[in-house]
């Protein structure tokens, strides 16, 4: 004889009250009560909001989270790329050994090169007539080649004429002064030269032999690379610089590298490191990455606050199927893990279509900018507010682990409760509480 109220027969009860926990017959009457009837339309409705919020949580948890691990490792990428991972400066003398000393430095075992370096701030201006402000940062012309961040990435002239008093200069710069390779570029700095009247700015136009695009809208809009020689006699360092940078081949070990560094140059020197220079900078970001994932979550919790009040209606609208179900020998603990199933698989499914959805718009991120900047009429994620030139997303496979364990937890506690609530109810209860 079947019951109609729950689609269970008198064989299929025999064969539950048998059967192991969690077994096929357990699964099957989890499955009936997940399907919508037109009486439980109401119930269904919950138990799919439950389902969109818990698949857009974990989405959204994977997207923000991957855009700023993208932020992160461009940014590094490109501040690393000009700049060096460790900084050397003197202590005591001025650096006029510098050549040796560099050489000295480069054959320190893990640095890759050691660039000795001049820098200063001027005033450039080009044909468009309008002046900004610059940082100079005089190299030598075999440095320079070195770099692949400013080498690799020449998008008009070459680094030729750069050996023979010619300069280098951002896309953005080149942009905003009317330039291109071939122009003329006029540098105007405050300390110049002393004369009976006092201190005259140094004026002195140079040719622009190569335009860079690092990607990053603040380098490419304010730095100027000029040979070592002509930086020093431009900002008055006849025969010295000011610090030599160290590129590593490990950027993250930089501390292994100190004592050898400083035991190989001879003298008396202070080095900073990039997470020294940057830690104000890299702090905020691991701050922020980290508050926002806390908040995201709320999105997931109460996806799964949802489950819970879906699965309580639910166990008030089958409390007659219960009483049959225990009256024909079901335990508690099989009504439980029944309800339990219910609710789990409406978290389990959300996540996964949620890391699925999440996957998806990470691989296309930068079409999908474009596309509502296409709709939208305005431009999405300007570079000159997020200094990169598109929107990165970098998926990291521990983090989106992580999301999923918690979403698949915080899903399976929500339906405890109603679950064991459900198991409690004996058969007399149980048609009362219908």
């Amino acid at each position: 004889m079947a019951d109609a109220a729950s689609g269970v027969s008198a064989t299929e009860t025999q064969v539950f009250t048998k059967s192991r926990p969690f077994s096929a017959f357990e699964r099957m009457v989890a499955w009936r009560y997940l399907r919508s009837r037109r009486k439980e339309a109401f119930i269904s409705v919950i138990a799919g909001f439950s389902f969109i919020g818990i698949m857009l949580g974990v989405a959204t948890l994977i997207i923000v989270m991957a855009v700023m691990n993208g932020f992160r490792t461009e940014l590094i990428s490109r501040i690393l790329g000009i700049n060096g991972h460790m900084i050397v400066q003197p202590i005591d003398t001025p650096l006029n050994d510098y050549a040796k000393l560099a050489e000295r430095l480069s054959a320190v075992a893990g640095v890759t090169m050691a660039i000795p370096l001049v820098e200063g701030q001027t005033l450039a201006s080009g044909t468009a007539g309008a002046g900004t402000g610059a940082l100079v940062r005089g190299v030598r012309a075999d440095d320079l080649a070195k770099m692949k961040a400013v080498s690799d990435n020449i998008k008009d002239g070459d680094l030729v004429g750069f050996a023979t008093g010619g300069v280098a200069i951002g896309s953005r710069m080149a942009e905003a002064l009317g330039l291109s390779a071939g122009g003329q570029i006029t540098l105007v700095a405050p300390e110049g030269d002393v004369t009976p009247l006092g201190v005259n700015p140094r004026v002195k136009s140079y040719t622009v032999s190569a335009v860079f695009e690092i990607g990053m809208s603040e380098y490419d809009a304010s730095i100027i690379y000029m040979p070592l020689d002509e930086a020093q006699l431009y900002f008055n360092a006849e025969g010295i610089v000011q610090s030599i940078e160290l590129f590593v081949s490990n950027p993250d070990a930089v501390d292994e590298l100190r004592q050898p560094i400083e035991a190989a140059a001879g003298r008396q020197i202070f080095v900073t490191d990039w997470r020294q220079r940057n830690r104000t900078f890299f702090s905020a970001l691991e701050v922020e990455r980290n508050v926002m994932f806390m908040i995201l979550t709320l999105i997931v919790l109460v996806a799964a606050l949802n489950i819970i009040s879906g699965l309580i209606m639910l166990v008030k609208d089958k409390g007659s199927d219960i009483a049959i179900l225990r009256t024909m020998g079901a335990t508690s603990g099989a009504i439980m893990r029944i309800f339990f199933m219910t609710g789990a698989a409406i978290g389990t499914v959300g996540t996964f279509a949620g890391v699925l959805l999440g996957v998806l718009v990470c691989l296309n991120v930068e079409s999908i900018r474009q596309f509502f900047s296409w709709i939208s009429g305005t431009t999405l994620f300007n570079p000159e507010l997020y200094f990169l030139s598109q929107l990165p997303a970098d998926m990291n496979a521990g983090e989106t682990v992580s999301v999923v364990i918690m979403a698949l937890v915080l899903s399976f506690i929500a339906t405890i409760f109603p679950a064991w609530r459900a198991s409690k109810l004996d058969p007399v209860q149980a048609l009362r509480y219908e």
